[in-house]
């Protein structure tokens, strides 16, 4: 298939060229408005505990929603509860505020809400809040959001108004996404593109991934806003298809133009050469893209739409970038013939030295093969000192923890950053940390002993409902009756600890061991959306886990025809995750090295861990696949003896070392550029997947890959006689392995 596709695409490269330009102008046109139509959240289960209390809460009582802060900040000798001036610049916010369709009742305030005094002003009592919801959910309440932040935000007869509030939150981290992608993309092509002149030596050779790099991403970016306008998409697909298109373009092609030049110094003419080139690098390539979006796939099984965004976008972006190198690559090689190696830098330098040109090295002539020689001859204590380096630098990924994000993923900068960390400074409660339970079917009396059972517990500063105000189990104050309608009923409960601390799950444990009335009783609430988050990945773990492992071994078994050879994939490729996984518990959980430059929160926010084992472990299968492509290429074409098994592993090192190194430092640094991200947990994404690629394009692929293999020997290539009679007869074969 391979090869018959690249004969049309080099008997014609011009008008495949032409032709590729045109979708691509128009995939840009369109594409260009990707970002609109994507959101800034979907982290919880939509079938959770919480989210069916938020359901009801919105559908029944118009309330639930995103909320939104309005802060008031007057001089310091000002009351805000008891001061002319600030009550009337408050009421004018209210009746703002009560001027929006999309704004929920009730809104808190100071001055409507005397009993909640403790949390609407601080301790201070020059400063005071204005809490209201916003309908519309994580698509729309965003905006809403910075709608009410462009109105409201200003000074008004000397009284300082801020917005914040989790809505705000979203929406800010959505702006700041769309900067922080900019930045990126300024960071990792021009650093990029002078990397793959070193490596390629010329400007043209080094312009041919870039080329293909952003002729993917501008296909995914058209691909998503056709996604986007049949389900939720994040916003944050856009940061991994930048990224991932980027890198696996540059990875693809390298590996391509790498064969293509030593098929040409092998004295093959120039269509030859391309045939060929793709009949064994184009075959590896197609293989290694199947591997890849195989594993990202599985991000789909997880129930938030944050996570299946990243499927989405993942899967995407490995086909367009496939699709790409498989058609640009040819065409723009057949085009330029022998001057793709036009504008060597190389050359004059060489002149200068008085050397000749540079020739093409077979590779057991070169130091990656000498390097290789040396681990396969202390395979053993070697393997044994990177496997307990890698199993130290895991250990602190057995105290990982999950949470889930909040304004703390922001710059202080971001002022629904720095308005909550107000809050949390000078106001003795933070409403931030309300519980809210719904229940269904309960009497007037067991909602009443209920409400007081929930304020006995410790922690609780009050409980409110239909049936009055509880403080340690007596009532204080009489109920509102818009807190019941019909069976349903709802109550609050106030609490200074913090949702996702130990504290606060303790307390939330508690609470929920309280006896129930009714039907039926949903909490919600950040601890609750903690849980239900938690919870909802941890049910869907299992599956995924399955799904990758199952699908990386039998697409290694039809690749290789070994049983051997998957099954060490699958538990290097583990090995050197739990290493990538320790480093972000150390700098982003437990805040080594100030975090990196975020705000350590004690935990990791719950969906980055999966989706980094996704994407990081389907990256690995890429160079695993270029790794054993070459090997199993020499190998078919030897006597299959033992020695033959340690040459062919020492060739195939030496044979992709270098491009594999290139790769890897290529794929690393659009990573990087992620590291510039003002989002918390997008940088540690960045973090995380330049340091996966790193280590396992270092450790892994150079140390620990030869040294199994050489004491696996001719076992490495060992399948039950089932499963080899299966491989002959449906695995994929080597085209070209004998060339």
């Amino acid at each position: 298939m391979l090869v018959r596709l690249t004969r049309i695409v080099i008997g014609a490269p011009k008008v495949v060229l032409v032709g590729a330009l045109i979708v691509l102008v128009l995939g840009g046109i369109f594409g260009a408005g990707a970002a609109q139509g994507l959101l800034a959240g979907g982290y919880s289960d939509p079938h959770s505990e919480s989210e069916r209390a938020n359901t009801i809460l919105d559908d029944e009582f118009a309330r639930g929603g995103l909320q939104v802060v309005v802060k008031l900040d007057a001089a310091p000798n000002v009351n805000m509860a008891t001061d002319p001036t600030a009550r009337r610049v408050g009421e004018q916010v209210i009746q703002q505020l009560k001027a929006h369709s999309f704004v929920q009742r009730p809104i808190l305030s100071v001055w409507h809400n005397p009993a909640a005094a403790a949390a609407l002003q601080s301790r201070e009592g020059n400063s005071a809040i204005i809490i209201a919801t916003l309908a519309g959910g994580e698509g729309k309440a965003p905006a809403h959001a910075e709608e009410i932040d462009d109105q409201l935000t200003g000074e008004r007869e000397g009284i300082t108004l801020t917005v914040g509030g989790q809505a705000l939150v979203f929406g800010q981290v959505n702006t700041q996404t769309s900067r922080d992608l900019l930045i990126a993309e300024a960071i990792a092509i021009p650093i990029s593109f002078v990397v793959l002149i070193v490596v390629f030596g010329g400007l043209v050779a080094a312009g041919l991934p870039i080329i293909v790099g952003i002729a993917s991403i501008i296909g995914t970016f058209a691909l998503l806003r056709i996604i986007s306008s049949f389900t939720d998409v994040s916003v944050f697909a856009l940061n991994l298809t930048t990224a991932m298109g980027l890198a696996l373009a540059i990875d693809y092609t390298l590996l391509i133009i790498s064969r293509y030049r030593e098929e040409v110094a092998g004295g093959r003419n120039r269509p030859d050469a391309i045939v060929a080139s793709m009949a064994t690098a184009g075959r590896t390539v197609m293989f290694s893209a199947v591997t890849v979006g195989l594993s990202l796939s599985a991000l789909v099984l997880f129930p938030m739409y944050f996570l299946k965004s990243f499927a989405y976008a993942g899967i995407g972006v490995v086909v367009v970038a496939l699709v790409a190198a498989l058609i640009l690559t040819p065409a723009l090689l057949m085009l330029l013939g022998d001057r793709v190696d036009a504008l060597d830098l190389r050359r004059p330098i060489r002149r200068r030295l008085g050397l000749g040109a540079p020739t093409v090295r077979v590779a057991e002539e070169t130091w990656w093969y000498r390097a290789v020689q040396f681990v396969l001859r202390h395979a053993a204590p070697i393997a044994l000192v990177v496997v307990i380096f890698l199993l130290v630098l895991g250990a602190p990924f057995l105290s990982m923890k999950f949470g889930f994000p909040d304004d703390r993923v922001l710059p202080t900068s971001a002022t629904a950053r720095s308005v909550q960390d107000e809050i949390r400074r000078d106001y003795a409660e933070d409403l931030s940390s309300t519980v809210t339970v719904v229940v269904r079917g309960a009497s007037a009396q067991d909602l009443s002993r209920y409400s007081a059972d929930l304020s006995k517990v410790d922690g609780i500063n009050s409980v409110s409902s239909s049936s009055g105000s509880y403080i340690r189990g007596e009532q204080k104050a009489p109920g509102s009756p818009a807190d019941t309608r019909g069976d349903l009923s709802i109550i609050t409960l106030s609490t200074n600890a913090t949702p996702t601390s130990e504290d606060g799950e303790n307390q939330l444990t508690a609470l929920r061991d309280v006896t129930r009335p009714g039907s039926e009783v949903l909490f919600t609430g950040l601890g609750q959306r903690n849980v239900d988050t938690v919870d909802s990945i941890y049910g869907a773990l299992p599956w995924v886990l399955a799904w990758i492992g199952i699908a990386t071994f039998i697409l290694l078994f039809l690749f290789t025809g070994s049983v051997v050879l998957p099954l060490k994939a699958l538990v290097l490729n583990v090995l050197s995750l739990t290493a990538t996984f320790g480093a972000m518990v150390f700098f982003f959980q437990e805040g080594h090295l100030g975090g990196l430059g975020t705000t350590s929160t004690g935990y990791l926010v719950s969906t980055m861990p999966v989706l980094m084992f996704c994407v990081a472990f389907g990256l690995s299968m890429d160079y695993e696949v270029f790794l054993l492509g070459r090997i199993r290429e020499k190998w078919l074409s030897s006597d299959r003896t033992r020695e033959d098994s340690d040459h062919a592993v020492a060739f195939g090192l030496a044979s992709t070392g270098r491009v594999i190194t290139a790769a890897a430092l290529l794929m690393s640094i659009v990573f990087a550029g992620m590291i510039a991200s003002q989002v918390s947990f997008m940088r540690m994404f960045g973090v995380g997947l330049t340091l996966a690629v790193l280590m396992d394009a270092t450790l892994i692929r150079m140390l620990l890959v030869p040294s199994f293999m050489k004491l696996a020997g001719r076992a490495n290539w060992w399948a039950p006689g089932p499963l080899r009679r299966l491989h002959d007869r449906i695995g994929l074969s080597e085209e070209g392995a004998k060339t």
